[in-house]
């Protein structure tokens, strides 16, 4: 750990770095990621969420999170430090795995898909260089199937919304007689 916090040269670790391309409008996307007590329908580690602060949700505000990664059960307080909707929410983990996330959201070309970009960093309490280097590949693939499960979830949203504002079919609008 000693070592690799010389090469590292007192910097943090490199943010595990994720990507998604969502079928719908940024807005949409927005909705779902930023609804914070609903990311444990997407976050898969994430078992229970709590805002501790009141007003609505912005910068400055705290949560914490019940968090079960590798077995191991924390609570996991954070508190935003950027929402500027619908493109960036960041935070910042203030328990015992320090570190900070940022979520950035960009249309696509035809503005009707969302690139959602996620980089995390997580520092373990004990062994923190170490702990980065071997928990990353791990992390960064939990990260990803999280966006999917994101992906998921607001696409069938999506579809749900469009099928409950299709009109009837115009054949059966009419009456027998």
């Amino acid at each position: 750990d000693r070592l690799l916090g010389e090469t590292a040269k007192g910097e943090a670790p490199e943010p595990i770095r994720s990507m998604v391309v969502i079928d719908a409008p940024i807005q949409r996307v927005w909705d779902v990621l930023a609804d914070i007590e609903g990311q444990t329908r997407w976050m898969h580690d994430m078992k229970a969420v709590r805002i501790l602060t009141d007003g609505p949700v912005g910068v400055g505000t705290v949560g914490e999170a019940d968090v079960r990664i590798f077995g191991i059960g924390v609570t996991d307080p954070v508190t935003i430090t950027e929402f500027q909707p619908p493109t960036r929410f960041a935070l910042t983990h203030d328990g015992m795995f320090k570190g900070g996330g940022v979520f950035e959201l960009e249309p696509g070309a035809d503005w009707t898909t969302t690139i959602v970009r996620w980089d995390e960093t997580l520092i373990p309490p004990v062994l923190p260089n170490l702990g980065a280097a071997i928990g990353s590949p791990v992390l960064a693939s939990i990260f990803q199937a999280d966006l999917e499960r994101l992906r998921q979830l607001v696409e069938s949203e999506t579809i749900d919304a469009a099928e409950r504002a299709e009109p009837p079919d115009a054949a059966d609008a009419t009456t027998t007689q």
